[in-house]
This record gives structure tokens, C-alpha cells and sequence, in this order.
């Protein structure tokens, strides 16, 4: 299967390949977590949310936090590692791709507010700065909302592919 010129053939196959990169570091973060218990039943998902209360969380997420992720713990550490396992999924077969982007893009913008707080007296750009590793992310997941990411390499794509024969 060769590129074209067309841009619009080549855009497709950039998003689908960021769509299958982003997929396959989810399905890295996802699936230790759902293999092993290390972080949903023995406390590693508890260590992080402490962390992040210690090192920098923004103001307002502090009491959400303390007062209902810590409360729930075990619950929302298996639901964090089946999402991100399910997210990277779908992103990397191309099924309910703008689904999982939506539910991808709410969870880097927690992370976000939950973890990458620079301080009040922090200039401007260090939000930015404290921030790529969830906002790159954030905004793929927004491209893949915005754009047809599984038109191409997607079991979407293969099955409205004719047959040949």
C-alpha cells in the first residue's frame, strides 16, 4: 500500500500511525497493571495519589482527591488500569476510536490537574512546562476526536475493504 500525494491520503496515515503510537504506550501503561496487582490491589495506585497530594496537585484537586480517590481506591485503580488497557486497544485496532479518545482526554486532563501543578509562584510558561506529559497526550486524543484516526490501519478500514478474489 503506497502513499499518494494526496494530503488528505497522507493525513490519514499520519493520524492512523500517532493513533497506533499512542495506543501501544497505552497498552504499556495498561497492561502491567492488569496483569500484575502491584498497583490495583497492593497499594501502588494509593503511593502515586499520595504522591501526587505531596509533590503537586492543583489546589482544587486536593480535596476531590483526598476525599473521594483515596476513599475508593482499590475501585478506581482497577478502573484506571482496565481504561488505559481498553484505550490502547482500541487505539491500536481502530474501534470505537473517538469513544476512547473522549474517555483518553478526561483521564490526561486529570492526570493533568491531579499531578502537574508547578506551585503559585510559578511563572506562566512552567505550567506548560509541568504539564507535557499529560497535555501532548490530551491533545492527541483531541486530534483523534476532531479527525477520521481509524480510516486507515483499523479493523474498521479491513472490513470495508472489498474482497479480493
Amino acid at each position: 500500500m503506497a502513499l499518494t500525494s494526496d494530503s488528505n491520503t497522507r493525513n490519514s496515515y499520519a493520524l492512523a500511525l500517532l493513533r497506533i503510537g499512542v495506543g501501544i504506550f497505552f497498552l504499556i501503561f495498561g497492561q502491567y497493571k492488569v496483569f500484575g496487582t502491584a498497583f490495583t490491589i497492593h497499594g501502588g495506585f494509593q503511593f502515586w495519589i499520595n504522591k501526587f497530594l505531596e509533590g503537586g496537585t492543583y489546589p482544587f484537586m486536593a480535596p476531590v482527591l483526598r476525599g473521594f480517590v483515596l476513599p475508593h481506591a482499590t475501585s478506581i485503580a482497577f478502573l484506571v488500569a482496565y481504561g488505559e488497557f481498553a484505550i490502547g486497544l482500541a487505539l491500536v485496532l481502530g474501534i470505537l476510536v473517538r469513544s476512547a479518545s473522549f474517555f483518553g482526554f478526561i483521564f490526561m486532563l486529570t492526570m493533568l490537574f491531579s499531578s502537574d501543578y508547578p506551585g503559585a509562584g510559578a511563572p506562566f510558561w512552567q505550567y506548560f512546562g509541568a504539564s507535557l506529559s499529560h497535555s501532548v497526550f490530551a491533545l492527541c486524543f483531541a486530534a483523534f476526536l476532531l479527525g477520521r484516526a481509524e480510516s486507515v490501519h483499523s479493523v474498521k478500514a479491513l472490513r470495508k475493504k472489498p474482497s479480493e478474489g
